[in-house]
């Protein structure tokens, strides 16, 4: 059976999609997040009722967003019970469907419903109510006409916490009573608390190991930083991560981190690299870091698809490390992923890495030893494989890696010694970081156009990319070009992602990019949009040497691919699938233990509702201060019930099978995974049910799973080896959010 049949017999060709106001079992996307349930009104007799699926709008992202970050659903109302329009009213003749915001001050009309299932038009509303009323006329602009049903979106259930629950957490708490309630009553008949539980409650630092005393010694936990325009309760602001804190420290002889540079390997090449500590100025701060051969981000390493070359790694760091080599369908042995593929690197020793490049497209190189810290400190770096085939022509081409990292009043926020910390969220930065930068220059020209790839090296943020005074077609992901450009107004990149768009400007002004989001105020119930501008790139009216030359840009310019060139990338292939049923189920969650008691209450609370994507870190102190050894995050195979490591898998070289990523929204805090593949690509063929295109379709090895959804995934198992699955976040991943596979010969 043929990917395109596959596609075919999930919906593409019109047969009903999947209701999510219909579960059909415990792997569906959540029909709390994802339906919307109607009422009928107080004087309606009839037994009207109904319900709207919030389908997520179709496109070559798994969520569908605005450029200002709100997302987009593709509504289909079901009604039932509805009487003849004039039993409602003498005068009424239709029912129409109207969209309000929830205090009724904007109203758009959806159109003509009747009973049964109608399809409406997109709607992109943070908070909003679906209403049905009975009109006079078909074509009527405005409602008049009689209220029947009516049903709130299920964001509107994010609300402020009730006083009476938080009037404690509001008003503040004596040291005393906060141990009481962070102990659950742990107290003797004399009300007083044992030491033990004492020392749990306010999350003291537990006894270093000798071997890491110097370095806890040597760095002290302060606090993080709020988001400007949020708050968290007093009783929040008064919790600590319960490990040692460390972060490098810098030597008298530690050099200034550098500017990436550019590093072309031809088939047979070595090259030499090594990870260490480094200095560099963030707004004119100084900071120790860590590098790959100096440089952040590492070098920009380009080579030819078909080719191999030798990296010669070198541990200079003063803890273990390893090179993950991100996408690549090479040697297993070679992946950098301990312990499955090798041991760690230990400080002062060296790893040979063989790399073979058997596809095009965009990839990048990170530890996987630690990574919330080694990646998030610097060490992460791109690898450009050329010769990926249907590309448009270009004029010429840009490198971006986007990162964001933590800085507070008094430096960078230290790391968990012992165990991560960030553990619910993952680390959130407060500084956006371009290729190193916290902001990337360049320049266009009128007439040109630019190729610009993306990759969200960041822990745990998922970027909404905007490209403003410019016209952007998406062209290419993680590892291989969409069927023909798509014309986009923004770029939803998750962590470990790539993406690469053709700008060309328009002439009415210089194209900035920026992040634009909707952050979610947990607290107060609210939707707060943030943006960022990340880049700016001066217009020029007229071609010149300097803005041609490989100089535009600091990685230096890109040559562009040759569209000739014979291409690995089938557009279909053979498939074991006989139906749409999975070959695997893999469900997402979290489980948790000692929590303090202002985190797991609202918590409980904010459970109320769950957005597709948590974009932004705006409870950053109990994130903070909830550890690896507190959040235990879990892949579960759902057939099995086994989790993590006991869930592996084995499947034959050549299969290609059917999978389904599961996201239930009943964890403690259920929130986005974006979830790599290694070794293999993939093509998404379906989001909480409903196929995608075959026209967004593209080679991948990292997707984004929305919070309450489900992903269908057909996977081609081409490399044999032993590899891992895990959640890109890289918290969430040292958290036990791993499981792994073998392709047998």
């Amino acid at each position: 059976m043929s990917l395109l049949s596959w596609v075919v017999a999930l919906g593409v060709a019109g047969q009903p999609q999947p209701d999510p106001c219909v579960p059909t079992g415990p792997y569906a996307p959540s029909d709390d997040l994802y339906c919307l349930h109607l009422v009928a009104a107080p004087a309606i007799v009839a037994p009207a009722a109904g319900y709207v699926a919030l389908d997520i709008a179709p496109g070559p992202f798994t969520v569908a967003v605005t450029r200002d970050g709100i997302h987009r659903y593709r509504p289909r109302i079901t009604l039932s019970g509805l009487p003849d329009p004039q039993a409602v009213d003498d005068a009424a003749r239709v029912y129409i469907a109207w969209v309000a915001t929830p205090r009724f001050g904007e109203w758009t009309r959806l159109g003509v419903v009747h009973n049964g299932t109608t399809s409406l038009p997109e709607i992109a509303l943070n908070q909003f109510i679906v209403l049905v009323t009975a009109e006079s006329d078909s074509l009527v602009a405005e409602r008049t006409g009689p209220l029947v049903l009516r049903g709130e979106s299920p964001s509107t259930r994010m609300q402020p916490p009730d006083f009476q629950e938080f009037a404690v957490g509001v008003l503040g708490m004596s040291a005393d009573a906060l141990r009481a309630h962070e102990t659950h009553g742990a107290q003797d008949t004399t009300g007083r608390i044992p030491a033990s539980a004492a020392d749990h409650a306010e999350h003291r630092v537990p006894a270093a190991p000798a071997a890491a005393a110097s370095a806890s010694a040597a760095t002290k936990w302060t606090t993080v930083p709020m988001p400007a325009g949020f708050a968290m309760l007093p009783a929040e602001m008064a919790l600590r991560p319960g490990v040692g804190a460390q972060l490098p420290q810098a030597r008298a002889d530690t050099p200034w981190a550098t500017r990436s540079g550019l590093v072309r390997l031809h088939d047979g090449d070595t090259l030499q690299l090594t990870a260490s500590a480094v200095r560099k100025r963030i707004h004119g701060r100084e900071y120790t870091m860590l590098g790959f051969n100096g440089q952040i981000p590492g070098p920009l390493l380009h080579v030819d698809r078909g080719t191999s070359v030798t990296v010669r790694f070198e541990n200079q760091l003063d803890q273990p490390s390893s090179v993950h080599w991100h996408g690549l369908r090479q040697d297993w042995r070679m992946d950098g992923a301990p312990p499955l593929s090798q041991d760690p690197v230990s400080p002062g020793e060296r790893f040979v890495y063989t790399l073979q490049f058997p596809d095009a497209g965009l990839y990048w190189y990170h530890p996987h030893v630690r990574e919330e810290m080694q990646q998030d400190l610097g060490l992460s770096g791109n690898l450009m494989v050329q010769g990926m085939d249907s590309l448009p022509e270009v004029t010429r081409e840009e490198v971006l890696l986007l990162d964001d990292i933590l800085i507070g009043d008094d430096g960078l926020v230290p790391f968990g010694l012992e165990h991560p910390t960030h553990a619910l969220m993952g680390r959130f930065g407060n500084v956006f970081l371009v290729n190193g930068e916290p902001r990337h220059t360049g320049a266009m020209r009128m007439g040109e156009t630019v190729r610009v790839w993306f990759t969200n090296a960041a822990n745990t943020r998922t970027f909404n990319l905007v490209l403003h005074n410019a016209t952007v077609a998406l062209v290419a992901a993680d590892m291989g070009a969409f069927p023909e450009p798509i014309a986009i107004g923004s770029v939803v990149l998750a962590p470990a992602e790539r993406y690469a768009v053709d700008v060309t400007p328009t002439g009415e002004g210089p194209v900035v990019l920026t992040n634009q989001v909707q952050a979610l105020d947990h607290l107060y119930g609210r939707f707060v949009a943030q943006r960022d501008t990340l880049a700016v790139w001066t217009l020029a009216q007229r071609p010149t040497a300097a803005l041609s030359a490989p100089a535009t840009s600091h990685l230096g310019a890109v040559a562009t691919q040759d569209s000739r060139q014979h291409s690995t990338i089938e557009r279909t292939h053979p498939a074991d699938a006989a139906d749409s049923t999975p070959d695997f189920i893999f469900e997402f969650g979290l489980r948790t233990r000692d929590l303090p008691f202002t985190t797991s209450r609202m918590m409980l609370l904010d459970s109320a509702y769950f957005h597709p994507v948590e974009w932004s870190g705006t409870m950053p102190m109990m994130n903070w201060a909830t550890t690896a050894a507190q959040a235990n995050w879990f892949i579960r195979d759902a057939r099995s019930g086994h989790e993590n490591l006991d869930a592996s898998f084995h499947v034959k070289l050549g299969d290609t099978r059917t999978m389904r990523l599961v996201n239930p929204r009943n964890s403690l805090h259920a929130m986005q995974h974006p979830i790599h593949m290694h070794g293999q690509r993939f093509r998404i063929v379906a989001v909480n049910g409903v196929s995608v295109h075959p026209a967004h379709q593209a080679w991948k090895d990292t997707v984004l799973l929305p919070a309450g959804g489900t992903v269908d995934l057909v996977v081609e198992f081409a490399n044999s080896g032993h590899w891992m699955l895990h959640c890109h976040i890289a918290e969430h991943v040292e958290s036990g959010m791993m499981t792994h596979f073998t392709v047998e010969e």
